[in-house]
């Protein structure tokens, strides 16, 4: 078996209706009347029940029978059960400490590595990656480790961009992804864009979508990854 994984940029693109422009991405993992699980805890100002709905709602074209994660009085065991796994968005820190508190880690990356299809949007996909040192969230809550399910062997910064509003003088994110860079000039950060996603089957792995990616590491600073770019290396 091999990885099946998403990583959506974000649940929106402009104005477009919660998770429209998802369906084409996610229709080719998954079968319609499979029952997928989904996974809350990054909704920290919504309501679980709430947020299942929304997801259900938005993802109603796939024709699956979504359940949420908190509805089960043994977490592990619906991982275990579920044809597919979403994630979905919020706060970052939130999200992985409430899996750490499950003990969900290690085992949502056995079930992905046996094949089980993956799919997460904006801080659902910054926990795909080495840890979430490279999430735009506040750290509201403190997970035991920053470490995260290491699906790919590098780090990600969903909702990439480098807009700076006029008067405005915070750091940009490339400024903020350059001290990353600094600190660790080894380990790559790849930036997505709203509208995109990285999709990786196996050993290959695709820049999805029409906008550009943008790399980090090292003296490598914002360098432009043309869409549907492949970026196979970057699993080695």
């Amino acid at each position: 078996m091999s990885v099946t994984a998403l990583m959506l940029s974000a649940s929106r693109v402009g104005d477009t209706p919660y998770l429209a422009h998802t369906i084409e991405f996610i229709k080719p993992l998954c079968k319609p009347g499979q029952s997928w699980l989904f996974i809350p805890y990054a909704g920290v100002s919504i309501e679980y029940d709430d947020y299942l709905e929304t997801v259900k709602n938005g993802l109603a074209p796939l024709n699956l029978s979504i359940s949420s994660i908190h509805q089960y009085g043994d977490p592990k065991q619906a991982i275990k059960d579920a044809d597919g796994i979403f994630v979905g968005g919020g706060n970052t820190f939130h999200l992985l400490h409430e899996l750490y508190r499950y003990d969900l880690i290690q085992l949502i990356n056995d079930e992905v590595n046996n094949g089980k299809p993956y799919v997460g949007w904006s801080a659902g996909s910054n926990i795909t990656g080495l840890s979430i040192r490279t999430t735009n969230d506040m750290p509201i809550i403190e997970p035991p480790s920053f470490t995260a399910l290491k699906l790919l062997p590098f780090q990600l910064n969903p909702h990439y961009t480098n807009y700076q509003a006029p008067g405005h003088n915070g750091e940009t994110r490339a400024q903020r992804l350059l001290e990353f860079t600094k600190v660790d000039p080894l380990t790559p950060v790849i930036g997505i864009q709203e509208g995109t996603a990285l999709l990786r089957q196996g050993d290959k792995l695709t820049l999805v979508g029409d906008k550009d990616g943008f790399l980090f590491k090292g003296d490598i600073q914002e360098q432009v990854i043309k869409a549907g770019s492949d970026l196979s290396e970057y699993l080695k």
